[in-house]
Formats: structure tokens, C-alpha cells, sequence
């Protein structure tokens, strides 16, 4: 299984700093039960290992949570706000991986995602992007790029994030909040 993974085309293993201007992480909730949300995180860090098996890679991100962005500022303060993220006591969010495991042709990151002082499993699906080589036109003074898709589902009431408005028929926010991340790192060190 791990030879078929080291077979990746350009695959390094390294240290790799997450790029944050080449990278998102997002999130989408259904609202009003009709329709979905969307909205990002402007300001977020991290570091990923590449191992020699590459199973044995390893993830830690922090996301400011104060950096949301829905594409309005009155919801996004809202957001901000105790009836949500309450960023002024817990002004970031983290992710720690634990290991990466394969599922016939699929790849998951599982990792512990922190928010608001709550710490659960959130597995991630990986889908692999590829390997850039060093010095890459258009810029040749450049370092070796990966870049990676990770989506998953959270359920925010796990997390304490319990607000919602009752409406004919149901509520105005899901519980569920799907995660869509696509990072891209800069190569730091090899292995």
C-alpha cells in the first residue's frame, strides 16, 4: 500500500508551510432549510509533514476566527458574537492530525478539531493535488509546492455552537456544517 503511495508523481517528503494566500478553508450550512451559506476564513496558519510513508504524514492548522466572512458584515458579526464562535474568549479554532489511513481508493486525514475549548475526532477526506518542483515557471525562484483538497462535516452543537431560530417547520440554521479546505504549502525543509 505505501510503495503505490510513494509513486505519487514528484512526491517529496518534507516540512511544508501552509501558503495562505494560495489556500482556503470554507464552510457551507444549509439555511432556512432551503437554501446553503457559504463563507471562508481570511486569516489562518499551519504546517504539514510529508513523511517517507506518506501514511505517517502529519497536519496542525489554527484558524482565526475573528477573519470570518460570509459576504456580510452584520451576519459575520453576529457570528463573532457569544451566540456562536464568541471570539473574543476563544479567538481561534485548531486542528491536530492523528494519521492518515487509505479506504480502498480513498485517502482520510484523522485529526482533532478544537473550537471553543471543545475537542472532537473529525476525519477529513484527502484528496491529494499534487507535487510542484522547485523552481516552477513563472517563477523559478520558487520552492517546491504541494497542495491538497480536505473535506469533512462537523456537527456544531458537538462544539457548542447552539444558536438557532425556530421556524415554521424546522429551524433557521443545520446542525451540520459541511468543511471544505484547499491548501496549498510551500516546501520549508526535505526529510
Amino acid at each position: 500500500m505505501t510503495a503505490e503511495l510513494v509513486e505519487i508523481p514528484g512526491y517529496i517528503a518534507g516540512t511544508w508551510t501552509i501558503d495562505a494566500v494560495h489556500s482556503d478553508v470554507s464552510f457551507v450550512v444549509r439555511h432556512m432549510m432551503v437554501s446553503k451559506v457559504r463563507g471562508s476564513f481570511g486569516a489562518f496558519e499551519g504546517e504539514f509533514v510529508t513523511g517517507a510513508d506518506p501514511l505517517q504524514s502529519q497536519v496542525t492548522a489554527t484558524v482565526d476566527l475573528s477573519s470570518i466572512n460570509t459576504n456580510n458584515a452584520q451576519r459575520d458579526e453576529h457570528i463573532r458574537s457569544a451566540d456562536f464562535f464568541e471570539t473574543e474568549k476563544y479567538p481561534t479554532m485548531t486542528y491536530r492530525s492523528t494519521g492518515v489511513r487509505r479506504e480502498g481508493d480513498d485517502f482520510y486525514l484523522d485529526g482533532e478539531l478544537t473550537l471553543k475549548d471543545v475537542t472532537k475526532h473529525v476525519p477529513l477526506k484527502l484528496e491529494i493535488g499534487g507535487f510542484g518542483p522547485d523552481g516552477y515557471l513563472p517563477d523559478p525562484a520558487s520552492g517546491a509546492r504541494a497542495g491538497f483538497t480536505a473535506t469533512g462535516e462537523i456537527n456544531r452543537i458537538d462544539f457548542n455552537v447552539t444558536f438557532n431560530s425556530p421556524i415554521p417547520g424546522g429551524v433557521a440554521l443545520s446542525e451540520k456544517v459541511q468543511l471544505i479546505l484547499e491548501i496549498e504549502g510551500a516546501l520549508k525543509e526535505r526529510a
